[in-house]
């Protein structure tokens, strides 16, 4: 491989990776099976959930797909009796979070990205050690474009260059409009943790729990109980535990799919 091509646009051209990893055959109808039957719990049995079902289902969370593999997420697994009681209440004492066995913190964070970047890159050393090199094309991401992306320098000045030079080059050529504000990094960090909300959820139901993702709580209460840092954006609080009777308040209710999938 030439140099050129080993440095080739990231966006447009595939990496060269010398390596594979096949995908699993998987039983489809349980899949189905797991997303069919989640739904939003509201009161829980008293049945405990095992630690080791909790930590399972915490590590598929982190394997959501996620920006530029930044991992802008944070988790918070509430175990202390006195925090959870104030989270409860910081989740205006709703059913659900009431009967909840156990209750998890989502929270997105706009910060994490350059320490993350350097990670990568300490990985990429690791990489190249062994038998798989990493493209240069992949390595230059991390190291110039990253920063290029994600960083606003100081008061956001860089951001508001970057959103003048992104506005004269769009008018020739496609380019990444975002991020160009605090606002747009808060967007795709909650982006990414939401999708991992989501794992978190359906590894909770493919055990047999339940669970549910609550929106409405005192996000103030929760920054100061959780003592979070000033970048952080609590996203959803998720409530689990078994599904007791009367903890689902009816059938599953969709609107007709045309109204959502539109085919262009």
């Amino acid at each position: 491989m030439s140099k050129q091509n080993n440095k080739a646009n990231v966006f447009t051209e595939a990496p060269k990776f010398d390596y594979e990893e096949l995908a699993p055959d998987i039983q489809t109808e349980e899949f189905f099976k797991v997303i069919r039957s989640r739904r939003s719990v509201r009161i829980y049995t008293k049945e405990p959930i095992p630690e080791e079902v909790m930590k399972k289902a915490l590590d598929a969370a982190l394997l959501a797909p996620n920006a530029s593999n930044l991992q802008t997420w944070e988790f918070y697994w509430v175990k202390s009796p006195d925090v959870k009681a104030r989270l409860i209440k910081a989740c205006l004492s709703q059913p659900s979070a009431k009967h909840a066995q156990e209750l998890v913190v989502a929270v997105a964070r706009t910060n994490t990205w350059d320490w993350a970047r350097k990670e990568m890159l300490k990985v990429f050393d690791d990489f190249d050690k062994g038998p798989h090199k990493v493209p240069a094309s992949v390595r230059d991401y991390y190291d110039r474009l990253v920063p290029y992306v994600y960083g606003q320098g100081p008061f956001g000045l860089w951001g508001i260059l970057k959103k003048g030079i992104v506005w004269s080059i769009g008018w020739f050529r496609p380019i990444p409009r975002e991020p160009t504000s605090y606002t747009h990094l808060k967007i795709s960090a909650v982006k990414s943790t939401a999708l991992a909300c989501e794992n978190f959820m359906l590894a909770l139901r493919a055990q047999g729990y339940d669970t549910c993702a609550m929106e409405g709580y005192d996000s103030a209460r929760i920054r100061s109980l959780l003592k979070l840092p000033c970048d952080a954006v609590p996203v959803m609080v998720i409530s689990a535990g078994k599904r007791a009777r009367g903890g689902i308040y009816g059938p599953q209710i969709r609107f007709p799919s045309e109204n959502f999938i539109k085919i262009v």
